[in-house]
């Protein structure tokens, strides 16, 4: 079935729009000692006003105002930091 001119530039607006406003992925990578041992404490999405976090096994979920003030939660502790790492749209193999 061919779409229709109206129904192609539609699908465009459409397309361009949810691009425009999608949000942006990330994880917060909980780092142990000086590059000993790290793990995913939790992933995010950004948008321009906030960030939304879960962590793995989605027990926990909490709100931000920018994903880089969420690390404050993730980086406490001895010899424990915390840093956004931004997943791409089409991830490396």
């Amino acid at each position: 079935m061919s779409l229709t001119t109206e129904q192609q530039q539609y699908e465009e607006f459409v397309t361009e729009l949810v691009a425009d406003e999608r949000p942006r992925l990330f994880a917060v990578l909980r780092e142990f000692g000086t590059h000993q041992d790290a793990e995913v404490a939790a992933w995010g999405m950004a948008w321009p006003d906030r960030a939304e976090l879960v962590s793995p096994n989605g027990k926990v979920r909490m709100r931000s105002k920018s994903p880089e003030r969420a690390l404050r939660v993730f980086g406490r502790g001895e010899d424990v930091s915390a840093r956004l790492v931004w997943v791409d749209a089409d991830p490396v193999s």
